[in-house]
């Protein structure tokens, strides 16, 4: 697989662009105006909370308050688990709370471990989104390049993709020699063949970070910031500037100098693949980024047999329709529909991606009569889904042709963070007919001389495309207006108004 980090950065807004294979399958935005809170680090104060929801808000300095829910409270569980097994006469000490079902079994509710006002160090787990707060956990992580720093835990983890064995045992004894005691760490993929000791002065670099946010926490006297992570250049080069990507391009010499830097100190195997881009055409444009973009704003997308999808978000979850449009298959309607189905999977898997659609997905498949066939667009999903690095839940497909399913949501989805809802209709996606809109102006007029008989002149001014129905298609009802009122109606076109605007003014 030829994999590509495209990064194009302005002083206004950065974008990094994953490309695989010719195909953009990750993008990432940052403004200037409007940077992400994921990974930060906060002084937090509880400000409520809500045993009958088991979570808490937090201020954390922001605008709005924070979420903490019952399960994300690491630290006050822990200490709660040692105080339980000591009473019950147990001296070992707990290795951590991996699972659900661990802190399923702590009889513990939010009240017991949090009270208004109290001081917390949190981490920002998921962005802001509408009308909520982001949410926050009192577990801690810093990412490096080749570890993960969970000061929370005691536990050491390493990345699945590492398959051999004996590398994972290796890299596992190293981190087990040189790690502070009950300190936890998560190896990553690229740490792969990395010696002692490259792995060794990173993670004396993370602790190091870690005491000084720790020193922050104690001298801050409120909520407010102890730690930002890296920008959104830099964080792409930390996470998914791997071995598996051949090139790394980038459009501005400041940031090629910055990332140059960076991978110095951490990576300096990689900066040979570091390119500094100086063509003509805008760097999105040359790599054909910017038509994908284009193309993950819509909500209809055309696959190449001729069938379509569609794409509907709402606040609550995601509609996906597949239709099979002009395509009508060579056989039967079984084996057109399951061709569509097939292709379609490919195509939802990708626009689940690079859209970073998240939360309830519903999806409605074309029906099929065969079980066989049903299960077979299922696997095909998993298996496309697969290769996604966030967290998917699928169900089997229902007797309906719908198949539902979760992605796990951290970020704004490509549409909320590049658009926001029509000022015109509002964020219906509709607006009025022009004749809906000619017969709101007849009432209107009506109301307006209700009581006046005089005679004058009534005159409206209107968007062109309405003026043009008035005059070729009511003139019966402007006749019929004019007798009621007694008055002469005008109707005058604006090109700067909005298809629903329009002005009356008597005379």
């Amino acid at each position: 697989m030829h994999a590509e980090l495209i990064i194009n950065s302005r002083p206004y807004e950065t974008r990094v662009a994953l490309v695989e294979n010719g195909v953009v399958v990750e993008l990432h935005v940052e403004r200037r105006s409007d940077q992400e809170l994921v990974g930060n680090i906060y002084k937090g104060r509880v400000v409520r909370v809500l045993p009958g929801m088991q979570a808490a808000f937090v201020d954390i300095g922001l605008e709005r308050t924070a979420f903490l829910y019952v399960s994300d409270v690491r630290r006050e569980l822990l200490d709660l688990e040692r105080m339980m097994l000591k009473n019950q006469g147990n001296d070992d000490e707990p290795e951590y709370l991996n699972s659900t079902e661990d802190i399923k079994r702590i009889p513990a509710s939010i009240e017991d471990m949090l009270r208004e006002g109290q001081d917390v160090m949190v981490q920002v787990a998921k962005e802001p989104f509408g009308n909520k707060g982001p949410r926050v956990t009192c577990h801690i992580s810093l990412p490096g390049r080749h570890l993960v720093l969970m000061p929370t835990l005691n536990h050491i983890g390493i990345s699945r993709k590492i398959e051999d064995r004996e590398e994972r045992e290796r890299l596992k004894a190293i981190v087990q020699e040189i790690r502070p005691d009950r300190m936890g760490f998560i190896v990553r993929t690229v740490s792969e063949g990395a010696p002692k000791e490259k792995l060794s002065a990173e993670m004396e670099f993370l602790l190091r970070l870690w005491s000084d946010i720790q020193a922050r926490m104690e001298r801050l006297s409120g909520p407010g910031l102890l730690y930002k992570d890296l920008a959104v250049s830099l964080r792409a080069v930390r996470d998914l500037f791997t071995r598996e990507v051949d090139k790394l391009v980038i459009d501005s010499p400041e940031e090629h100098k910055m990332v140059m830097d960076f991978i110095h100190t951490f990576a300096p195997r990689l900066r040979y693949s570091v390119e500094l881009y100086e063509g003509p055409d805008p760097i999105f444009d040359a790599y054909g980024i910017e038509m994908e973009i284009s193309r993950a704003l819509q909500d209809k997308i055309w696959l190449k047999s001729g069938g379509y999808i569609v794409i509907e978000q709402t606040e609550a979850l995601t509609a996906i329709d597949v239709n099979t449009g002009s395509f009508v298959g060579k056989r039967n309607l079984e084996e057109t529909t399951l061709k569509t189905n097939l292709e379609a999977v490919k195509e939802i898997a990708y626009q689940l991606r690079f859209r970073n659609i998240g939360g309830l997905i519903v999806i409605d498949f074309i029906d099929m009569e065969k079980q066989a066939n049903k299960d077979r667009v299922f696997q095909a999903l998993k298996e496309a889904l697969a290769q996604d690095k966030a967290k998917t839940n699928i169900l089997p497909m229902s007797d309906l042709g719908l198949i539902e399913m979760t992605r796990k949501r951290t970020r704004e989805n490509l549409s909320s963070l590049l658009c926001e809802p029509c000022f015109y209709c509002e964020g219906k996606g509709s607006l009025k007919s022009v004749r809906t809109v000619c017969y709101e102006i007849f009432r209107d007029v009506e109301r307006e001389c209700a009581g006046f008989r005089d005679p004058g002149n009534i005159y409206v001014f209107v968007n062109p495309q309405v003026e043009e129905v008035i005059r070729e298609e009511e003139q019966d009802s402007i006749l019929d207006l004019e007798r009621r009122t007694n008055k002469r109606l005008i109707i005058l076109s604006r090109e700067e108004y909005h298809l629903e605007q329009y002005e009356i003014r008597i005379q």
